[in-house]
């Protein structure tokens, strides 16, 4: 699993280490409000979860998704990654912790996955799905460009509540 620099943060694999600063971020419910997957509230025993996920990921041959920490300071700051990798494209999901919101850091590490996807490894569409109400990930994408493709309705499913998503790609 590669470890990518910025100038601003470093991509890497999360770590049992993580879990203190993965619980104190993941358990935001402004963080995770827009997020399926995310518990609220998130617990300790969810970070331990998520992170022995992520390095039984890393560990396969063949990768169906890779997770990073975007780490800034020596710490968890939030994550980004591909899933669903098949041949030519993947899923791209992040979220930062409130503290780091509205300084470009999730502009920059969807950048810079978004062309480690491309470039390494050799994907030709890269798609997100995001809550229709979540305006900041919508800037995000289209700044990185990604295009509309079109309205999910009732595709997800938060907290017992079907969501509409959008569906936004970038292709190569």
């Amino acid at each position: 699993m590669p470890i990518i620099k910025s100038k601003r943060f470093i991509l890497r694999h999360f770590k049992k280490e993580d879990e203190k600063y993965l619980t104190k971020y993941a358990n935001d419910r402004l963080v995770s409000r827009y997020i399926s997957t995310m518990p609220y509230p998130y617990t300790i025993k969810d970070a331990k979860k998520w992170i022995n996920h992520c390095i039984a990921a890393y560990k396969k041959r063949k990768k169906k998704e890779m997770n990073f920490v975007i780490e800034i300071n020596g710490h968890l700051a939030g994550a980004v990654g591909l899933s669903h990798i098949d041949k030519h494209k993947a899923e791209i999901g992040y979220w930062l912790g409130r503290d780091f919101w509205n300084k470009g850091i999730a502009t920059e590490a969807v950048k810079v996955i978004t062309n480690f996807g491309f470039n390494k490894l050799k994907l030709k569409r890269i798609y997100a799905y995001i809550f229709k109400q979540n305006k900041g990930s919508v800037r995000v994408l289209e700044k990185n460009g990604y295009k509309f493709e079109g309205l999910l309705r009732k595709h997800a499913n938060k907290d017992g509540k079907l969501i509409d998503s959008l569906l936004y790609a970038r292709v190569r």
